[in-house]
């Protein structure tokens, strides 16, 4: 019994986290502890992996390094500058995919006030990414080239592990594709080999609870929507 009772705890720890955690779209500029930081990485480093590769690489930049970074991808982003992602990243999205694209935007859209059809804004908007958001964090997950897919696969699991492990530590989060785009830069700033292939970003710090863009959550499929058991 008291196994079970354990076990029912912990799922629900998990459960907790799972339900908490959102993408963070305003940050405080309080800069997190280093041990905390370590803590993250250590849990995070736990995660499952194709072969026991763990193919992670996990570049944090932080205080004036940040700000370089910060500056110099901003200026990249706002030029119009092409984009330079090291994976394709999707063609188009379709059907039931497009819908939850379009939702999960017009609620940031709406909770901001930006009226609907408004480029201008929507473009703005986007360019927030490349000052993540006012995080005091940011962290960079590069893999290695010859890995392909599976390194990406692998590094999307530690994404998610960092993250769980973050809100843990009362800390919010946001993935950020956006800053893929830009990979080659970040390749030449940071003075990575060239064969690093970045995945993504994660912008991290103490979360703005008091700015109406972090007030909206995005809704989730359910479980029939995404699961087909086959048991004949």
């Amino acid at each position: 019994m008291d196994t079970a009772v354990n076990q029912h705890d912990r799922i629900d720890v998990l459960e907790e986290l799972l339900n908490e955690r959102y993408s963070v779209r305003a940050f405080l500029p309080r800069e997190v502890p280093r041990e905390t930081i370590d803590h993250i990485l250590k849990v995070a480093q736990r995660t499952a992996s194709w072969c026991n590769s763990q193919p992670w690489q996990v570049l944090i930049a932080s205080g004036e390094a940040k700000e370089r970074f910060r500056e110099a991808i901003y200026a990249e982003a706002a030029s119009g500058a092409k984009d330079d992602h090291d994976f394709t990243p999707p063609r188009e999205y379709l059907g039931v995919y497009l819908e939850r694209r379009r939702e999960s935007g017009f609620q940031l859209y709406n909770t901001l006030g930006i009226t609907r059809g408004d480029k201008m804004a929507y473009a703005k908007q986007a360019l927030e990414n490349y000052n993540f958001f006012g995080a005091p964090h940011v962290a960079i997950i590069h893999t290695d080239e010859p890995l392909g897919t599976y390194g990406a696969v692998d590094c999307g699991a530690y994404v998610s592990n960092f993250m769980l492990a973050a809100q843990a530590l009362g800390l919010g989060t946001i993935p950020q594709a956006a800053l893929a785009r830009y990979s080659g830069l970040i390749r030449r700033h940071f003075n990575l080999a060239d064969d690093r292939r970045v995945v993504c970003g994660i912008s991290f710090g103490y979360a703005d609870h008091a700015h109406k863009v972090n007030s909206y959550r995005t809704s989730r499929a359910s479980v029939a929507d995404t699961v087909t058991f086959v048991d004949a």
